[in-house]
């Protein structure tokens, strides 16, 4: 298994260090080409250059020559200025000489303003190119810049590639010289493996035999002493007394006692929140002590103050629940037979919810007509008398969930067994949105009490019961809370054990059954109980047994020595006549070793035997001892018989829990099935829910849409009207007044 991760891991490394590299050849190529056009930029950098110099070189020959013309000019101006003082005197000389000076000026000044425009046409030629040379090497600088910057970019990012790709290889170099030490070991393991597996199949070749023939034992065992299988019919197997798992009632009886506790809280808030609500009513908006209230509110405070009826019966419901869990009994939901009372006194406090619901949202209407009533405190109205019906929603959907977990123990066919757990999960996200309900009024009956704290005409009265009904339901929503984390938190613990059956059934065919297996679990204790008792009398008088065996052999053992030594001493007082002296001898000798009898049966039994009288009396003791150890072989015999049956027995039972452990597996697959095609009609549902919510919800966008359209609509209807209605006033007055 490892080797196969490292192999996927060193697979995922190569197929990176493989985009990597291409990633790398693509950037290498951008560099590449990116380098071509910098220096392709450079030569036509450098040829503009070029041309730059060129024009340069013409512009300073352009400038020589403008010069040289400028200085020609000049001379023809001073040779001009000189000749117009001679030609004044000379006017008179001849018309020839002022008409060639004459056609010589002109041609001066033809040349010179020929001179001009080709000076001024190559200034402008020059300006022109300088410009445009000028624009140009910007043009390329900045070119050249953003190209520089771009290349050392590439470069900065080929780096850090090669780095990363170095760094990529080493580890990657690594990563195979690991893998490859730990494939060299894996191959150990892998052919330590093998040897391991052929062993084992050697084992379980022999254990197979072995098995097998203790099988065609047992199946003829079976088949000639049992007389019939009990385990054929399902329906039968409903009555079956389960297991009894003690450690399993205890958790139950203290997550009853859990939920009892919080129970008590709940109802606590409950009472306190009706109560402080109807003192409310009695002094807001009207103080019933100064005037008379409503008659809305009169029936209302009515109802209220008969809550605790309706609200104590949901603890004694859950105390007897709790009662109802002992360590002796079977916690299932076909045998809680008390939760069905606390579904009737929960549907009897929705009954009640139901019936005050109408009175308080009528209330909060009236409270929102009232002259004290600000707007934001007439939508704190608004939001709480939303919350109210949220609230008995949620009681309402509560109520529903615990119905049906209360139905298989009055009606056989009431909740399938594969439903329970999406119930007890149902029933989770309803305390959930209980409890999330509960913040939202604790909330905004905060923000509603802050406003009316604020008003003028706020008695002490009034804050005070505002404080106490916040309170209330601070601790409403804290026990709220507490309830919904304690059943999530157990929820996958009551779907694994309330849903206990018998393995090879359906499950309790009715709460008759399961009544009469309860019966029969308490039998099945008492009678284990009695074979415990039969056991320890058993234990007992084997041993007293044995005590027995073990006196009577050693009073035999006495008797024989005794015999022997009476034997002993007659012999001694018939062969010795000497006289009373020895005999008083003898019988000091056998008074001394009376003490120690067991050394002198040890030294008489090593004596000759002289007597024949003794012959009959040991034949007599081994018969005994024979008959003894013979009825104890009998006893033994018999002893292993039932041993013998009882292990057939067992036998027997471990073969249909088997076949029963196998049907549970078939069953606990179909029933995985049938979950998932739930969950998935489930999400297909919510998917739905969620289409149809949008569609619903982008209808109501474009009906409120419409709405207000229709409504500015009739609202420039109705100014229109109005205009037209002073309008024809006007008119009519005018025409009155005429």
């Amino acid at each position: 298994m490892a080797s196969a991760e490292l192999q996927g891991k060193y697979q995922k490394l190569a197929q990176e260090y493989s985009k990597l590299r291409a990633q790398n050849q693509v950037l290498k190529k951008g560099v590449v080409d990116e380098q071509a056009n910098s220096a392709a930029l450079k030569e036509q950098l450098k040829m503009k250059d070029q041309s730059l110099r060129k024009l340069q070189q013409e512009m300073d020959s352009l400038t020589f020559r403008n010069l040289q013309l400028a200085k020609r000019v000049e001379l023809l101006q001073d040779e001009l200025a000189l000749s117009e003082p001679r030609g004044k005197k000379n006017k008179k000389s001849g018309e020839s000489s002022s008409q060639l000076s004459q056609e010589q000026k002109s041609v001066f000044d033809e040349d010179l303003q020929k001179k001009i425009e080709e000076n001024e046409r190559l200034h402008i030629q020059f300006f022109e190119a300088d410009e445009q040379h000028k624009h140009v090497e910007a043009e390329l600088r900045s070119r050249l810049a953003a190209l520089e910057t771009e290349a050392a970019q590439h470069q900065a990012v080929v780096d850090g590639l090669t780095r990363k790709y170095m760094d990529t290889i080493e580890k990657l170099q690594n990563d195979k010289a690991k893998l490859e030490v730990k494939s060299q070991a894996l191959e150990k393991e892998a052919k330590e493996c093998r040897l391991r597996t052929e062993e084992c199949q050697l084992q379980l070749k022999n254990l197979h035999e072995d098995l097998s023939g203790r099988l065609e034992e047992s199946l003829s065992i079976i088949n000639e002493k049992v007389p019939f299988n009990d385990t054929k019919y399902s329906h039968y197997n409903a009555l079956n007394v389960p297991l009894h798992n003690r450690r399993h009632q205890l958790k139950m009886r203290d997550i009853a006692g859990q939920a009892l506790a919080f129970v008590q809280d709940l109802v606590t808030a409950l009472l306190n929140f009706h109560t402080y609500t109807e003192q409310r009513i009695q002094i807001f908006p009207i103080d019933s002590a100064i005037d008379s209230i409503s008659p809305l509110n009169q029936k209302f405070s009515q109802y209220l103050h008969e809550n605790a009826s309706y609200v104590r019966p949901l603890e004694e419901g859950m105390l007897h629940l709790f009662e109802s869990i002992t360590e002796d009994t079977v916690t299932v939901l076909e045998t809680t037979v008390k939760l069905k009372t606390f579904s009737e006194h929960l549907t009897y406090y929705i009954c009640f919810l139901r019936k005050i619901l109408p009175y308080q949202l009528k209330s909060l209407e009236e409270e929102c007509e009232s002259s004290l009533c600000t707007s934001a405190l007439r939508a704190k109205n608004i939001e709480l008398s939303q919350d109210m019906k949220k609230m008995t929603a949620m009681f309402e959907k509560l109520q529903t969930y615990v119905t049906l977990l209360a139905l298989p123990s009055t009606e056989p066919d009431g909740l399938l067994r594969t439903n329970y757990s999406s119930v007890l999960t149902n029933v989770g996200a309803a305390l959930h949105g209980f409890h999330d309900v509960m913040k939202d009024i604790s909330k905004h009956y905060s923000q509603k009490a802050t406003i009316e704290q604020e008003l003028p005409t706020a008695t002490q009265k009034l804050v005070t019961t505002n404080d106490c009904i916040l309170s209330s339901a601070v601790a409403l929503t804290n026990a709220a809370g507490k309830i919904a984390s304690f059943f999530s938190n157990n929820v996958d613990y009551f779907i694994a054990s309330l849903s206990y059956g018998p393995k090879a059934a359906s499950g309790f065919i009715s709460p008759l059954s399961a009544e009469c297996m309860l019966q029969y679990k308490k039998k099945a204790a008492a009678y284990m109980k009695a074979l415990r008792k039969v056991q320890q009398s058993l234990e007992k008088i084997s041993r007293l047994e044995q005590e027995k065996e073990h006196w009577m052999l050693e009073a035999q053992l006495a008797k024989v020595k005794l015999e022997k030594e009476n034997q002993r001493i007659a012999d001694k007082l018939r062969s010795t006549g000497s006289g009373q002296a020895a005999g008083q001898a003898q019988e000091s000798a056998a008074m001394s070793s009376g003490a120690g009898q067991d050394d002198a049966a040890a030294r008489t039994t090593q004596e000759p035997v002289q007597s024949t009288s003794l012959a009959p009396e040991v034949e007599s003791r081994e018969d005994l001892i024979k008959n003894h150890y013979m009825a104890r072989i009998v006893e033994l015999t018999s002893q292993l018989q039932l041993a013998d049956s009882k292990s057939v027995h067992f036998y027997a039972e471990c073969r249909a829990l088997s076949k029963r452990l196998t049907l549970a597996e078939k069953s606990k697959e179909a029933l995985t099935e049938e979950l998932k095609l739930a969950s998935q009609n489930i999400s297909r549902l919510q998917d739905e829910l969620t289409t149809t919510k949008r569609s619903y919800e982008d209808q109501l966008s474009m009906m409120s849409d419409h709405l207000c359209s229709m409504n500015e609509t009739l609202s420039k209807q109705r100014e229109e009207i109005d205009t037209l209605k002073m309008s024809s006033k006007g008119n009519s007055k005018k025409s009155k007044s005429r």
